[in-house]
């Protein structure tokens, strides 16, 4: 599932290239067409993520909220403002890219780049064998497979397939979602909102384990970023969450506040420090490379040597290190 470093990019994507614009809304799949009828033809006005939930304004008071769970990504195709991570990627965003970027050190693919327009047309499957002569001039090309949403520009598409949200709210329908959202420190790095994770976590005798991956507790983490957090404070993730000191609670929050920040700029969840150069690009391209724990279940960790162990917790795999994390 993506986690809220994808989501808030994907946002910044949509504000670059399609805010300001009337959208051409359609639901080539079909089970949208209500709500695409409702967006049709009005101008997309703003674009913002919460944790991993994303909300579309439109004019007319009318909002596009995605929830892409397990299954969904958004394809963009034609001008779009890409950076290297999209293009590694194809075009397509939602699933954790895991896979990593390959960054060239002066090229289009540099960081210098990010932001720069590139044509391009995503690869919607393995299996998709269209032409490079297609791939080139069709524009907006064919909507391939099952669409659930289709925004469009003169310039610009984008393709929504198996969200496990989409549907068209109020603002009034929008503040109830928000409201049963813990804060997220991209819309919000206050104290007041690191006070509002601290007080969840602390009257709680869950495991905060499971306490980071509650969305109304804090919103946006996810599973790797939930092993790679805990190993960083050294916290055992079975520990209750009442016996989370006070301290402790203002670094995890803080150290998410960071991490978070780092993968909405960079597109990949780096959580091991201070790298620089050539290893830096090689832990973006390899995720072995930038994870202290996560799915390196069996193998010795990175600071004791101790194998790192492969749980279960709450039908979700759960990777730590039993010596460094007490």
């Amino acid at each position: 599932m993506p986690e809220g470093h994808s989501v808030h990019r994907i946002a910044r994507q949509f504000e670059r290239n399609f805010v300001g614009h009337r959208i051409a809304v359609s639901s080539p799949q079909g089970r949208f067409a209500e709500g695409a009828a409702v967006l049709n033809g009005t101008e997309l006005t703003e674009v913002w993520a919460v944790g991993k939930q994303m909300f579309m304004g439109f004019a007319g008071d009318h909002w596009l909220r995605i929830h892409l769970g397990i299954y969904g990504a958004w394809d963009f195709s034609g001008d779009i403002q890409a950076d290297a991570t999209i293009a590694s990627a194809n075009g397509r965003m939602g699933q954790t890219n895991q896979r990593g970027t390959v960054f060239d050190t002066e090229g289009e693919n540099s960081l210098t780049s990010i932001g720069a327009p590139r044509k391009t047309r995503v690869r919607m499957a393995e299996a998709e064998k269209e032409s490079a002569l297609d791939l080139a001039t069709s524009f907006p090309p064919e909507p391939i497979g099952q669409v659930r949403v289709r925004l469009l520009t003169d310039t610009v598409c984008a393709d929504l397939r198996g969200p496990t949200a989409c549907e068209v709210l109020t603002q009034e329908q929008v503040d109830a979602v928000l409201n049963r959202l813990g804060p997220d420190p991209q819309r919000d790095p206050s104290d007041v909102a690191g006070q509002k994770f601290v007080d969840a976590i602390r009257k709680k005798n869950t495991a905060i384990g499971l306490l980071l991956m509650d969305q109304s507790v804090v919103a946006g983490i996810g599973n790797v970023y939930r092993a790679e957090i805990l190993f960083r404070a050294g916290i055992d993730p079975y520990r209750p969450g009442k016996l989370i000191t006070v301290d402790e609670a203002w670094a995890l929050w803080r150290d998410w506040v960071y991490l978070l920040e780092i993968g909405v700029n960079t597109g990949q969840m780096m959580t091991i420090d201070g790298l620089e150069g050539d290893a830096w690009r090689k832990a973006m391209a390899n995720r072995a490379d930038r994870h202290w724990v996560y799915k390196r279940e069996g193998m010795p960790c990175l600071k004791c040597g101790t194998n790192i162990r492969l749980d279960e917790m709450a039908n979700r795999k759960l990777y730590w290190c039993p010596s460094c994390q007490t």
